[in-house]
């Protein structure tokens, strides 16, 4: 017996409220915007510059009592973490470890290295058998590099994203396509300034894999809203597009659920290491099911496009539309 979760054909309307859906993606753009000037991002050390020691004791310790010890020594801010392990406490062997972060003091490298040696030596005095599993120690300029470098993997990626789609289809389906990119790129970094998890190079990797999501979801609407402008040349294009959405919409939906299964398996088990970049990815994979939806294919509409696919246009971007790729 196959599993389906949605019948073998539907005839759902998906622009019978484009109002709505429009002004819900408007809203939460504008809603992104106010928080981002107004709360900002919890940056990282990737990006502000700064130094993480991640710990483990033999005993259970109160973050209290790290602070404690740390802002006697440390001028900067300095922020303890608990790092639960769902994982081991299932298998009766949790382990006790922190995450300390030390803000970046000045521009001296040295400075900051005898920041660290100090925080080590005062941490192994007061815990007898600590362990530093790992230290990473990233300065100011360095951060304002990673910075530059994580806007620039963005939009580099959205810009090819742009041209690829130009070459396969039209133009029309390229706006559409890297509307919908903007859309969950913007919402995203929303998200984060309303939750304030933080935000470091692992979320930049995660918002360039949604990236690749949200287009891999669009494509394959777009090349079936193709075959279908082929097929019924008379029908509106408004009824192509719902007919198309609804052709894979099986599709779309079982990619999404599994997909989300397994991201939600890492989040809850996986552990706070990676959970903002699970986080990230789970937000990512339902607005970019959504935006392959009701944004790019809404942008479609709106824009218009070319019917006689057995006429080539070159000026239209179609002159690659029957490359393999």
């Amino acid at each position: 017996m196959r599993l389906k979760m949605v019948p073998s054909e539907t005839k759902i309307n998906f622009f019978g409220a484009t109002k709505l859906t429009i002004g819900l993606s408007t809203a939460l753009i504008l809603a992104t915007v106010i928080a981002f000037f107004s709360m900002g991002l919890n940056f990282g050390i990737d990006f502000r510059g700064g130094t993480m020691l991640m710990v483990e004791t033999a005993e259970s310790v109160e973050v209290a009592e790290y602070r404690a010890l740390l802002d006697d020594l440390i001028d900067g801010d300095v922020t303890v973490t608990e790092i639960s392990d769902p994982a081991a406490v299932i298998t009766g062997e949790a382990s006790h470890i922190a995450m300390i972060r030390i803000e970046q003091i000045g521009d001296d490298p040295a400075v900051q290295n005898d920041l660290i040696v100090l925080a080590k030596d005062t941490l192994s005095d007061a815990f007898e058998g600590i362990v530093f599993l790992q230290t990473d120690s990233v300065g100011a300029k360095v951060s304002g590099e990673l910075v530059q470098a994580g806007v620039l993997a963005i939009v580099l990626a959205v810009g090819a994203v742009l041209f690829y789609i130009w070459l396969r289809f039209e133009w029309q389906f390229s706006v559409g396509a890297v509307v919908a990119l903007v859309h969950d790129v913007v919402i995203t970094i929303g998200v984060f300034c309303v939750t304030q998890i933080e935000f470091n190079l692992t979320i930049i990797a995660a918002i360039l894999t949604i990236v690749g999501y949200s287009l891999n979801d669009t494509v394959v609407v777009f090349d079936r809203v193709r075959e279908n402008l082929r097929r019924y040349k008379a029908m509106e294009l408004k009824d192509v597009l719902n007919l198309s959405i609804n052709e894979t919409l099986s599709r779309t939906i079982m990619t999404s659920v599994t997909t989300l299964i397994a991201l939600l398996t890492l989040y809850f088990l996986g552990g706070d290491v990676i959970r903002g970049f699970t986080f990230a990815m789970i937000w990512g994979v339902i607005i970019g099911t959504y935006s392959s939806i009701f944004v790019a294919s809404v942008i479609l509409l709106r824009l218009g496009v070319k019917r006689d696919w057995d006429k080539p246009d070159n000026s239209a971007g179609t002159q690659f539309a029957d490359v393999d790729a």
